[in-house]
């Protein structure tokens, strides 16, 4: 018997309420003293996003043991959030290395180049919490975390793609951002500076390989749902291009505006432009609801990617006050893409 899943999903909202609160303390807002600002990224990435991509390869793996990767992250997030922060980052751990397992599950019983590469993600996000639980610095191994969130799209994206006409080019070519991705996050977390150049390089020859070979080049002429979904990913693959241009402004160090600019065109750009496109595709398999799509849900997305501008346009200027205005619309963003989430979710019942 399965474990229920909306507990665990809440998990994972919290640790996204809560990370994005201590993202706003970054920011320079005041916030409560009870969370750390040094818990975003880990609340981020591990809580939220670990929690909900673990939920959602569990639910469809259908073995009630990797159901304990989502419940670990999500429950090492709250420890963390309840000052347990040594083993709340211990579960995070944990949670990763079960992922991978998982992801590893389903090589042996799926052997193709997109499930390796998912478990890839997956083994470079375990070897980022190992680090990072060992003592290394966030800024050493976001690279990782990062690659683990990139690569796990690439291998959806990738498995997608057969659905395109066969091309012989289509797996040699992947095989260059991939390796500059993951060869980059490992160099990065070794402390070489340069790193940050082959890094952004393997992201700008991702957006290349998806250009060409991303379903979306046909979805996006389609209506409804289907169009909604593939500009959603169009506008995220833009804003991954935008990263892949400012990571190599890092070589020299990490004091500087394209820093924040570079990880957020990341994080917020793509990844969660790739949330806000996958929710309705994702959310009813998981929770078994009905989520229908409305026209309403470019709301959210525009309102994303213009305070992400926003707050871009703050870091290049040097405009704090822009830059933290900017910050706060990709919170209010976010927050009401969940609100429309589950108010349609709620409608729909009631239909």
């Amino acid at each position: 018997m399965n474990p229920p899943r909306l507990p665990l999903l809440l998990m994972g909202a919290i640790c996204l309420l809560t990370g994005m609160v201590a993202g706003l303390g970054r920011l320079g807002f005041d916030i409560p003293t009870s969370i750390g600002i040094h818990l975003h990224g880990p609340l981020m990435v591990c809580g939220f996003f670990g929690t909900v991509i673990g939920l959602e390869r569990a639910v469809a793996l259908q073995r009630p043991w990797t159901f304990a990767a989502p419940f670990a992250t999500g429950g090492g997030g709250l420890l963390m959030l309840a000052g347990q922060e040594a083993p709340g980052a211990v579960m995070l751990t944990l949670g990763s290395w079960v992922f991978l397992a998982g992801a590893v599950s389903v090589v042996r019983r799926q052997p193709e180049p997109f499930t390796r590469l998912m478990a890839l993600a997956a083994l470079l996000w375990g070897v980022g919490n190992l680090l990072w639980l060992a003592g290394s610095p966030v800024a050493e191994i976001v690279p990782l975390w990062a690659s683990f969130l990139v690569l796990t799209i690439a291998g959806e994206r990738l498995e997608l793609s057969r659905f395109l006409p066969p091309s012989r080019l289509r797996l040699p070519t992947m095989v260059v951002p991939v390796a500059l991705i993951g060869v980059a996050a490992a160099a990065a977390a070794m402390g070489w500076g340069q790193a940050w150049l082959l890094f952004g390089l393997g992201l700008v020859a991702l957006v290349v390989w998806s250009a060409i070979n991303d379903v979306i080049r046909r979805t996006i002429r389609q209506t409804g749902l289907t169009r909604y979904v593939a500009i959603c990913l169009a506008s995220g693959y833009g804003w991954l291009a935008v990263a892949g241009m400012a990571f190599p402004a890092l070589a020299d160090g990490l004091a500087t505006p394209f820093y924040d600019s570079a990880l957020h065109a990341l994080f917020v750009g793509f990844v969660f432009a790739m949330v806000f496109g996958h929710a309705p595709v994702i959310l009813p398999a998981v929770l078994k609801v009905r989520l229908p799509f409305k026209p309403y849900f470019y709301a959210p997305l525009a309102l994303l990617h213009g305070s992400l501008l926003a707050r871009l346009a703050g870091d290049f200027t040097a405009n704090e006050t822009l830059r933290m205005a900017g910050g706060l619309a990709n919170v209010a963003a976010i927050l009401i893409f969940m609100v429309t989430v589950v108010s349609t979710v709620l409608r729909a019942r009631n239909q």
